[in-house]
């Protein structure tokens, strides 16, 4: 029995990494299936080596510290929310993001890319998540600028990158990993004509990197209680217990702390905005949980 990682799935064969660097492709016991589980790209198990050209076997899922499932991946320890100067940030998306990464138990960090064009999204950043424990890296993939003190951000840990498209994460991955991936299409491993369209979980320069598309397509429709949505706002907790009602949804309740700090520029009014989208989304969600 050996332990590794799964690093690609294709076709019910699952590519596992050991810790000395050796692939093995492995089939899925059909125990997995009467378990209700599905192996998933970033999962560490327990395998048995195969012999010859004989396919190995897969023999335990090992505990998962995260799971996402769109995409279908496993122990993502590090969400790097790619955001720039052009196209203009879509904010509603970022706290979408930080939000889910923060629900799966995950790191975020933001990158503000082609900082090279202007700094002005990146002090808004800045401004808009002071006190939300989430750093704001200014970097442009162009000139290089920032790149080393991002790829210190995920030494030690398995990232994935997300965010609208056009705001160069494919030449940021580039910068970092030397993939030659294609400009536009962080999810094109360049291999002749053929391309990938699944997890894929890449080791380079240091690095460990889940290649997938579904990050930045990302939709927030997790249903969960409302009054659990402001846990994950780290900014409104020094407002805790002050409001004038308990619960407070800070919505639109008469003597909430949190407001009063937003209208005072204690927190950004802005985010405290967006985080009103997001309360009756999750209203809306839990309203229609049964339906």
């Amino acid at each position: 029995m050996m332990q590794g990682q799964i690093i690609e799935g294709r076709g019910g064969l699952y590519t596992v990494r050991d810790a000395a660097g050796i692939d093995h492709v492995l089939r899925a016991k059909k125990k997995f299936r009467r378990q209700h589980m599905t192996p998933l790209v970033g999962d560490r198990v327990d395998f048995t080596p195969g012999e010859g050209d004989e396919h190995g076997w897969l023999e335990e899922i090992l505990p998962r510290s995260s799971q996402c499932l769109r995409p279908p991946v496993a122990n993502i320890t590090l969400l790097v929310i790619v955001a720039a100067v052009a196209p203009a940030p879509d904010w509603l998306l970022i706290d979408k993001l930080l939000l889910g990464a923060r629900m799966q138990g995950m790191r975020a960090v933001l990158v503000m890319n082609k900082c090279d064009l202007g700094e002005d999204a990146a002090q808004q950043a800045r401004r808009d998540y002071a006190g939300a424990e989430l750093p704001v890296l200014c970097v442009s993939a162009g000139t290089g600028a920032g790149v080393e003190q991002l790829r210190a951000q995920m030494q030690g840990k398995i990232a994935c990158f997300a965010g609208q498209s056009g705001v160069g994460k494919s030449t940021l991955l580039n910068a970092l990993l030397d993939l030659h991936l294609q400009t536009g299409e962080i999810s094109r491993i360049e291999r002749g004509k053929h391309t990938t369209r699944h997890a894929q979980l890449i080791e380079a320069g240091g690095l460990r990197v889940m290649d997938t598309p579904g990050f930045s397509l990302l939709e927030f429709d997790q249903v969960m209680d409302p009054v659990e949505l402001m846990d994950y706002y780290p900014e409104f907790q020094p407002y805790q217990g002050c409001c004038r009602f308990q619960p407070c949804y800070h919505g639109s309740e008469p003597g909430c702390a949190v407001i009063q700090a937003a209208r005072e520029g204690k927190i950004s009014p802005a985010r405290l905005e967006r985080y009103h989208e997001l309360l009756e989304k999750t209203r809306q969600l839990w309203r229609e949980r049964y339906d």
